[in-house]
């Protein structure tokens, strides 16, 4: 097979593929064998018909059709592959060459246009610095973190005064379009303040009493008519207050496994520290990204672009959403410009995958979209999409590998340390040496296996003989008595 290349624009090529009929005969046989299982004809058992009379009955065309729609899928990935072609979507190609059809044509040719990632350099990694804010722990930070295991041990008791900010409140609720009744609830607890119902709903709650009744409009937050202006009847039945313990020892024991306030501050304290240490390693990935965004410029595919629009908005109904096309197009074209960048990173940094770090990214996955692991993970590989789960993770894990090559500090200049967070080199190759040792060892298990497996296969073949000998000398001598017994008796 042979493959050429023409450059049409910087983001598509057009390839055409040249491919020698003996290359091409073992799909053709298969495809006069398909068809054959598939006619009957007289004087011809079904799949056993000879290819010239598929010929007269179905016609050559036919047959090199289905042997070149069965072939091409391997024969465009293989010309991919020698061209070093690296292309982004669906081709579009076109058969000019078909040999015993196409006049005075001796092979298949057929082009095929794509387009491709365009070509670009990333900026030296090693000449990167980024600058990340100090890691600081205030009294505020852990004040902020006893309050929360308060809130978590609180107690709601009934007040007899107006609700306000922060209180609890257990209400009923309606909600009407004209004279219709869109929705209706009651008995349900809402913490004034949380904002998480309705706009308007705090506001219209505070002051009120229990047994007060008040009314406001308000856009419908969900159902067939979100959005919409809907008049909305608001009553507070009760007010509760929130009790909080008091921080001292015995609070500490009840919400911790520590004897004494001072023990919980000091965890709390290094929780936090921990934290902003792991928000700080995400800034750091956060930031090179940027930059390397910022410090490249390319030209982007546009059908790529077009046909991930096209496909997004059709899903939502909405293709003729003028507005909402210009967003998505906005969004899809700054994906696709981070894919590419993480793309080239991925090639200019080693990363290494473990098998079980896989796992976990299909785990966490799932569980985003609410799947069963299990099932998930065999949905992704019955539909071949294994690899995109790979690519997409290499371009995460790319990030922090090449953060160890680049300077990191904090805003006083001091070198930050994120090989918590990001690994290092010679963690990389110990785990990929543990993992060569593993494979090895289970390839000397196998091995070992199948020896001792033919070993004892050689025993009970020479068990076999031997009793297949011992059978032969009974025979034998059953059949010299056999003789003996026939014979007359000599006087």
């Amino acid at each position: 097979m042979k493959s050429a290349v023409e450059n049409l624009e910087p983001t598509r090529a057009k390839l055409t593929v040249e491919v020698p009929l003996d290359e091409l005969q073992p799909s053709v046989d298969h495809a006069y064998s398909h068809i054959a299982s598939q006619i009957n004809v007289p004087g011809f058992r079904k799949g056993k018909v000879p290819p010239r009379i598929i010929d007269q009955r179905v016609g050559k065309g036919a047959v090199m059709e289905q042997a070149i729609n069965d072939a091409m899928p391997d024969l465009y990935r293989q010309a991919i592959n020698e061209t070093d072609l690296r292309p982004l979507g669906q081709p579009q190609v076109e058969v000019t060459a078909v040999p015993g059809l196409s006049e005075d044509a001796e092979q298949l040719v057929f082009t095929a246009e794509v387009d491709v990632r365009p070509d670009f350099t990333l900026p030296e990694l090693s000449e990167i610095k980024l600058t990340l804010d100090s890691v600081e722990v205030t009294d505020e930070d852990v004040e902020e973190r006893i309050n929360s295991l308060r809130e978590q041990y609180g107690t709601l008791v009934r007040v007899e005064r107006a609700a306000a900010d922060g209180d609890y409140v257990t209400i009923d609720l309606n909600a009407t379009i004209g004279e219709e009744e869109i929705d209706s609830v009651s008995g349900v607890s809402y913490q004034i303040g949380s904002g998480n119902m309705l706009d308007g709903l705090d506001e219209a709650l505070t002051g009120l009493t229990a047994g007060e009744t008040t009314t406001f409009t308000a856009p419908l937050a969900g159902g067939d008519r979100a959005g919409e202006e809907a008049q909305v009847t608001v009553t507070p039945t009760a007010v509760k207050e929130q009790e909080l313990p008091e921080v001292d020892d015995e609070f500490a024991q009840s919400a911790s496994e520590y004897d004494t306030v001072e023990e919980l501050r000091d965890n709390l304290r290094t929780q936090v520290a921990e934290t902003k240490e792991s928000d700080r390693a995400v800034d750091a990935r956060d930031k090179l990204l940027d930059h390397l965004l910022e410090s490249v410029d390319f030209p982007l595919p546009s059908g790529v672009i077009e046909a991930e629009v096209h496909q997004h908005l059709e899903s939502e109904n909405r293709l003729e959403d003028d507005e909402h096309r210009e967003e998505v197009t906005e969004e899809t074209t700054k994906a696709l410009r981070r894919q590419l960048v993480l793309d080239a990173l991925s090639e200019q940094v080693t990363v290494n995958l473990e098998q079980n770090e896989l796992l976990e990214f299909l785990v966490r996955t799932a569980q985003q979209y609410g799947q069963e692991p299990s099932e998930f993970i065999q949905q992704v590989s019955e539909n071949g999409q294994i690899n995109l789960f790979i690519a997409e993770l290499q371009r995460n894990k790319a990030l922090a590998v090449a953060l160890r090559q680049v300077e990191v500090v904090d805003s006083d200049g001091e070198a930050v340390d994120l090989s918590s967070y990001i690994g290092s080199d010679e963690e990389d190759a110990a785990q990929a040496a543990a993992a060569e040792a593993a494979a090895a060892g289970q390839a000397e298990s196998q091995t070992e296996s199948v020896l001792v497996d033919d070993g004892a296969t050689d025993e009970a073949a020479a068990e076999t003989d031997q009793d297949t000998a011992e059978a032969a000398d009974e025979t034998e001598q059953a059949e010299t008595s056999s003789d003996s017994a026939d014979e007359p008796a000599q006087n």
